[in-house]
């Protein structure tokens, strides 16, 4: 057990409660960066598990990514009996979060206006597709906020709009949530009351083309696409080198313009009155990189890394996702660490992308099976053992 996880320094959120009502990908991160930093997340499934957990293709990996160091209980909240066993798990809960479409939780008498009444010191945090307004009865996914909100013509080439390589709206919208979270109960700490959060996917995406935004009310002018737009920095691109490889090489400053240069015998582009400073050289861009190109496109990408890394400068590998579980440096900062996947066998998943004292927030539980969690749940709200075997004869809850 490591220092920050030990008794005498307990995660930040240890002893919070949390209940959620979440699939796929944002509410179940909102849920995941609370169980990581200690609190107690019980996952509400229905009889049959979520349904993430039988994803194919770019979904496979989602339930073992989002729903480490959680419980699980399955109930059938269709029927009153299921019902009843969520009120008594919220009535013990700090935060309720869910993510289902607009209307369903009210449908269960299980939304935040009904439940504020019976506990006023409740969190409760709704994921959406859009935040209350005109939008707000759309079905969103993350693509369609993307295609909607300017990220997909950003990413994309120009005519050609592309959504970005991973969920991202779903990913920060869960952050957010989280967040949202976190801001309540520290008011909570202030008024002794809770609060209703939401966070939102379209919100969400807007929130990170806010640059571009910015940049036409600076400039009056578009952002152009990300693949044909004029760039901040003059060398910062992806070159093709020997054999074809490939490696994004950055100078992104005049004094590292100067050592790329001088680490490269160009020491006529160096002293070229037009490419002096890191404007001059964006301008020059057009007949300056074929230059540069065609200069390095006989090296090897692994010898450019090595003149880049001796001389501190920025440059990357083009490197495929299921290259990182065997990065070194992933693997010997205990970035990744063992997770049960939905068939069972084990695999390697990134923890949370920062350290507390030093440590990452490690796996505590792994991905709960369905219902596995169920009955010591069931229990600890008054349930007897007689009444937990109706439960499960009626099909209400379901223990691996």
């Amino acid at each position: 057990m490591s220092e920050a996880n030990s008794p005498s320094n307990p995660l930040p959120y240890a002893g919070v409660r949390v209940v959620e009502f979440t699939h796929m990908v944002m509410g179940p991160t909102c849920g995941l960066l609370l169980a990581d930093l200690g609190a107690e997340v019980i996952k509400v499934e229905p009889i049959e598990g979520d349904s993430t957990r039988r994803l194919l293709g770019s979904g496979s990996g989602f339930f073992p990514t989002f729903n480490r160091n959680k419980k699980s209980i399955a109930l059938d909240l269709k029927k009153p009996e299921g019902v009843e066993a969520a009120l008594r798990l919220i009535a013990t809960a700090d935060i309720v979060s869910e993510n289902f479409k607009p209307g369903t939780m009210k449908k269960l008498g299980l939304d935040y206006d009904t439940l504020a009444k019976l506990n006023p010191r409740l969190i409760y945090v709704s994921h959406k597709g859009f935040l209350p307004g005109p939008y707000d009865h759309r079905t969103a996914l993350d693509e369609v906020v993307q295609m909607m909100g300017g990220l997909a013509y950003m990413t994309g080439r120009s005519g050609d709009p592309l959504r970005a390589g991973t969920s991202v709206n779903d990913i920060m919208g869960g952050m957010f949530g989280a967040i949202g979270a976190m801001a309540a109960l520290r008011q909570r700490d202030m008024t002794g009351k809770g609060c209703e959060v939401q966070s939102a996917l379209f919100e969400n995406n807007v929130f990170l083309v806010a640059q571009h935004m910015m940049q036409f009310a600076a400039t009056g002018k578009a952002a152009d696409p990300m693949p044909s737009r004029i760039s901040a920095w003059a060398v910062y691109d992806v070159f093709t080198v020997k054999d074809g490889e490939q490696i994004f090489l950055a100078a992104v400053s005049d004094k590292q313009w100067a050592i790329f240069c001088k680490a490269f015998g160009l020491d006529e582009m160096l002293a070229d009155p037009r490419l002096k400073t890191n404007n001059d050289r964006v301008l020059a861009r057009e007949w300056m990189m074929p230059i540069l190109r065609s200069h390095l496109a006989n090296h090897s990408a692994a010898e450019l890394a090595a003149v880049f890394e001796k001389n501190e400068l920025p440059f990357a590998p083009i490197t495929k996702p299921q290259a990182l579980f065997d990065d070194p440096h992933l693997n010997a900062t205990g970035g990744l660490a063992p997770v049960r996947m939905n068939d069972g066998s084990m695999a390697k998943v990134p923890l949370m992308p920062f350290t507390l004292d030093g440590e990452r927030p490690g796996i505590r539980l792994q991905p709960p099976r369905t219902g596995e969690h169920g009955r010591e749940l069931l229990k600890e709200v008054g349930y007897s053992d007689e009444e937990i075997a109706a439960l499960e004869t009626q099909h209400i809850t379901l223990g691996d």
